[in-house]
């Protein structure tokens, strides 16, 4: 195993975090990136392992319009301060890895303004696609190219030139000899060509031992890009709609269906989240606050790689604006948050969560097996080695009951509160309060374990209670007790059409509403609306079999152009 199989990830944009100007002039550096080393002691100090950061080179703009792939943005100083900033993370046995921007490049990057320097007879116009001379653009180029996202700003790179490759490929070498950096966060993965892939795969094997690639990638079979000859792990934006729609919905059925989908995708180390510099944060996500607690165990016991976003851990708010991503990437002080761990019951949960996952190992390689379901409680457990641990969530507001089978052990401990119960018959009877979430070891089995426990403060946040709807109130909730894993296979199917239908069952009247869309087939896809590309994906959907109702809700519940987008073109 690999030291990214029990990873905790810190996630920071650095140019929103240390406050640095949105446009670049190029002028001398500002070393900004200093002023984030207190960050490491809290990063440390709240049971991160390993940090992402980035983007970090030079750029013109929001960093991911790279104009120089071997020089710090020197809004954030200087390549001394970068080299320094890794060997501080080390020094306090945090991991680091760097956001890679290799799908496209910004218009300063010198590939590109040798082309509109010299254009016919630049030696650079292969390196990015479809360069055209008949055309134009919004910048008078006098040439058009193609672009990711329909902006010409970020220019794409034609990654199948063999000198493209091995450009990309010395910048991660001189990333590993000069800043000592143990992994990337490759952007666009779901665009990036495979063949690319495999050679940054080729060349990650070389630089470093266990040195980590992880992909951005929306929508798909994860397993496409997860795989010994591509990257080790991608975001997995499944689950970071499951967990807070399936909280707002007080629909764990959701989650827990979403879960059973990525396991049949394979044995995935996925990157999970629920919130980053792209999404809103999950505390303005949530419709009660209070499912902060339940959101955040599943982050943290569910298969996968957790990863907490700078300033949530705090419980901030952020809001994704229609033409700015600012608020969602704030300048923050950390002497604001003096204290937080004792004060701030939302960064003392996650500190305790990073301690608890730190020391039970069946949280990172444990098999995974759902013990029961409803849509308000949920349990499972995480197997290792003989011993069992289990994780109970409940979204309700009032307290709930759950009698589940445990490990070999007489007693079991609950690590968030420290409560005690008794293995009787085989199975543990256990309460928990409303909108919480625990995880319970055996006592017997690690008895240098000490549970951390987590108490009101005079000074916690309030945490409104959202009144349940009277449909909420009024409906059903069906129960699936799982006893032994022999017995998951006979449940199996009756889990699955539960699960189904318990999270489709709103999108269902949505799409039932929905008038029919007409796509003018001669519009391109970068053209269409979210609305037209949802039904372009169905009508080819269509084409190659029944549409079932998750289907649709999974086109639906994908409200990203720029996803969808490549979600149809993946039909050609």
């Amino acid at each position: 195993m690999s030291w990214y199989n029990e990873a905790i990830f810190y996630h920071i944009y650095p140019l929103g975090l240390a406050g640095a100007p949105k446009q670049n002039d190029y002028s001398e550096p500002v070393h900004r990136l200093n002023t984030l080393l207190p960050w490491i002691d809290h990063i440390k100090e709240i049971g991160c392992t390993a940090l992402y950061i980035g983007p970090l080179f030079e750029s013109v703009g929001h960093g991911y319009e790279t104009t120089d792939y071997k020089k710090l943005d020197s809004r954030l100083g200087t390549n001394e301060d970068l080299t320094a900033f890794v060997k501080a993370c080390h020094e306090k046995n945090i991991k680091v890895i760097f956001d890679g921007v290799f799908n496209h490049t910004g218009r300063d990057f010198f590939a590109f303004k040798d082309i509109q320097q010299n254009r016919e007879h630049s030696r650079y116009l292969n390196w990015y696609c479809n360069v055209n001379f008949w055309g134009n653009n919004e910048y008078n180029d006098g040439f058009s190219y193609d672009n990711w996202g329909g902006y010409n700003l970020l220019v794409k790179l034609n990654q199948r030139n063999p000198e493209v490759q091995n450009y990309i490929c010395d910048v991660i070498r001189y990333w590993v000899s000069e800043f000592d950096v143990d992994g990337i966060r490759l952007d666009a993965a779901d665009v990036l060509d495979f063949d690319f892939m495999r050679a940054l795969r080729r060349t990650a094997e070389e630089v470093k031992p266990d040195f980590w690639l992880m992909g951005e990638v929306i929508h798909g079979d994860y397993s496409r890009w997860v795989n010994g000859e591509t990257l080790h792990s991608v975001t997995n934006y499944a689950l970071h709609k499951a967990l807070y729609s399936g909280h707002n919905d007080h629909n764990y059925f959701e989650i827990a269906h979403t879960v059973k989908y990525l396991q049949n995708m394979g044995n995935l180390d996925l990157y999970n989240f629920v919130d980053n510099h792209d999404v809103e944060r999950i505390y303005t996500k949530l419709s009660n606050k209070a499912h902060f607690n339940p959101v955040h165990v599943l982050l943290y016991t569910l298969p996968g790689v957790p990863s907490i976003y700078y300033g949530s851990e705090f419980g901030i708010e952020g809001r994704k604006e229609r033409s700015s991503d600012d608020s969602l990437r704030p300048a923050l002080e950390l002497k604001d948050y003096a204290d937080a761990v004792k004060t701030n019951s939302c960064t003392a949960l996650i500190s305790a969560l990073g301690k608890i996952r730190q020391n039970t190992p069946a949280l990172s390689y444990g098999s995974y097996a759902e013990l029961m379901l409803t849509n308000r409680q949920f349990a499972f457990a995480r197997d290792l080695d003989g011993i069992r641990v289990i994780v109970t969530v409940n979204n309700d507001d009032n307290d709930a009951g759950m009698n589940l089978p445990a490990g070999n052990a007489a007693e079991y401990v609950g690590t968030l509160t420290g409560q005690k119960v008794s293995v009787e018959n085989g199975r543990i009877n256990v309460t928990l309060h409303g909108n919480s979430g625990e995880i319970w070891v055996p006592a017997c089995e690690m008895p240098e374990y000490t549970p951390v426990q987590i108490k009101e403060t005079a000074s916690r946040p309030v945490l409104p209670i959202s009144e349940p709807t009277s449909e909420q109130a009024e409906a059903e909730e069906t129960v699936t007790d799982i006893s032994s894993a022999e017995e998951v296979s006979s449940v199996e199917e009756t889990v699955q059409e539960a699960s189904e239908t318990a999270a489709v069952s709103a999108s269902d009247e949505n799409a039932e509403k929905k008038e029919p869309v007409k796509v003018d087939p001669n519009k391109s896809p970068e053209d269409m609306t979210v609305e037209e590309l949802q039904a372009s994906i169905l009508s080819r959907m269509a084409n190659n079999g029944p549409v079932t109702d998750q289907m649709k809700k999974t086109v639906y519940d994908n409200i990203w152009h720029d996803s969808l987008v490549n979600w149809l073109k993946s039909f050609h």
